[in-house]
């Protein structure tokens, strides 16, 4: 047989698109040629197959050698197509003899020794297999983040002799090796919000945050708890579900970087400094690569001094705050990358610190405030201000509530959102919100004649019924009333500020 096709994957941003490695044989002078619009370190492959192939004792073929990567409009990058061209080429040239290659996928970069190298973007690509129903062969060294996946057959590889024994049955490779240490399914912590002493108020916005999916901001001089309350969200988040903690999963093996087998499911925290590119914190380069908000998926984003991050930074997440995900468009080509993040700010009310400390006056207050654009704070949901802790509070020995306790009474009411509607409140659109969140006419008179005095925009008049909606979900009651309409009304700490600074 002088024709072989192999399958394979290229790796497209979250997506992993199905590539045929066609071999042929041919006629001619010895020649070895790869087609089908193949980067730099596609066309290196053949240095690398031959000399993987003629040390691992299999005959290269003396002949002309043609490898096509089909779709021929995609492009391919990278070195995970070295284990499938070297198996097309044992196959066309006789030395591997199967009927069912159909059946099976290779992934995986070859030394020159014949071993098998890891390759990045393993999950994406194992998720694309087990929806084609297909066997994966892959690095051995890949084969425990693959193990995530359930459902899925795959077969761990360390070199080209193991894909030939296992081919042609002489020494078959074991399926869907298990690894007991992923078997853990608990999520474990360093910190609690038990360590957090005082701010009732903040721990009860962090609490409503968590439960409904809302975006939060802490407003507060320095040394108040804005980060350490920022940092204990995820230990009250609901639990991550398999397919959740995949996709963010997913993103991270995209990057080449580790996932903890042991504790995948922790929803991930994301800190970007403030000196961080627009690239860096949504996603970019010449060959668009997902960015800080994208890691953040399905957990916290926490922007730290938020006006020290460049106006036109935090303008770039206005769009992704709202849909989810972002997309990235370059000449060559465009990717979409999910971001469903939960965003935590912090801020100081003035450049000094606090706002009160006489240290500024009420211009370079607001020219500090103003670095924030009005659209950005627009999609916060809930605004709240820190006071600072006396010697009392900061002295105390009684007990805090821990985020066990916390985390029960989030998880009771992030259910019974799901069970509702199958998404958290934060994320109702209003034809949802007109169904899910209907309020009586006491309440909608009350919310109008609240939403004139406070100069609300619809935006925000629509967060205000969601967190109300979240408080009411959180007491386990079915209809919204105004005790929650005021609590919820209550949350606009930075336009209060800004409305207070306006006076002067």
């Amino acid at each position: 047989m002088s024709l072989a096709r192999i399958y394979s994957r290229a790796q497209v941003g979250i997506q992993a698109p199905e590539v045929i490695v066609e071999v042929h044989l041919g006629n001619g002078l010895p020649a070895f040629h790869i087609v089908g619009l193949p980067e730099a370190s596609v066309k290196e492959a053949k240095d690398r197959v031959r000399s993987a192939l003629e040390n691992s004792k299999f005959g290269f073929p003396d002949q002309r050698i043609t490898v096509n990567l089909a779709p021929a409009d995609l492009p391919k990058d990278g070195g995970r197509f070295d284990l499938a061209i070297a198996i097309g080429i044992l196959v066309a040239s006789g030395q591997i003899v199967c009927t069912d290659l159909e059946k099976y996928e290779f992934y995986g970069e070859l030394a020159l020794n014949g071993e098998v190298r890891g390759v990045n973007a393993i999950l994406p690509s194992v998720l694309a297999a087990k929806a084609q129903g297909r066997c994966c062969f892959l690095p051995l060294v890949n084969d425990s983040l693959a193990s995530l996946v359930n459902g899925v057959a795959r077969k761990a590889v360390s070199s080209i002799q193991d894909v030939w024994s296992d081919l042609l049955n002489q020494q078959p490779l074991p399926l869907n090796i298990s690894y007991p240490e992923q078997q853990h399914s608990g999520v474990e912590f360093l910190i609690d919000l038990s360590d957090v002493k005082g701010q009732a108020g903040a721990k009860r916005v962090l609490e409503i945050a968590a439960a409904g999916g809302h975006n939060l901001l802490f407003l507060g001089p320095p040394g108040t708890g804005k980060s350490m309350l920022a940092q204990r969200m995820p230990t009250i988040m609901p639990g991550m579900s398999d397919d959740e903690a995949l996709a963010t999963a997913a993103l991270y093996s995209i990057i080449g970087q580790s996932v903890d087998l042991t504790n995948w499911r922790k929803r991930p925290f994301r800190n970007p400094h403030h000196t961080c590119s627009a690239v860096a914190l949504v996603g970019g380069s010449s060959n668009p690569k997902p960015g800080e908000i994208s890691l953040a998926h399905n957990g916290v984003l926490f922007l730290d001094e938020l006006p020290e991050f460049e106006r036109k930074v935090l303008d770039s997440l206005r769009e992704p705050m709202e849909t989810g995900t972002v997309t990235i468009s370059r000449a060559a080509r465009q990717m979409e990358f999910p971001a469903q993040f939960q965003l935590i700010a912090a801020l100081n009310p003035s450049p000094t610190g606090c706002h009160n400390d006489k240290r500024a006056t009420p211009d370079q207050v607001m020219r500090y405030l103003s670095r924030v654009s009005g659209p950005f704070i627009d999609r916060i949901d809930l605004q709240i201000e820190l006071p600072r802790l006396n010697s009392t509070q900061l002295q105390s020995t009684d007990a805090e509530e821990t985020s066990a306790q916390v985390k029960a009474r989030v998880e009771a009411a992030y259910n019974l959102q799901l069970n509702r509607q199958g998404k958290v409140n934060a994320r109702l659109n209003n034809k949802e919100m007109s169904v899910h969140c209907a309020l009586a006419p006491a309440e909608l008179q009350f919310l109008a004649k609240a939403s004139e005095k406070l100069a609300l925009s619809p935006r925000s008049y629509h967060r205000v019924i969601k967190v109300a909606r979240t408080i009411s979900d959180l007491k386990g009651q079915t209809h919204i009333t105004l005790s929650e309409l005021k609590e919820a009304l209550n949350y606009r700490a930075f336009e209060r500020l800004l409305a207070q600074l306006s006076q002067y």
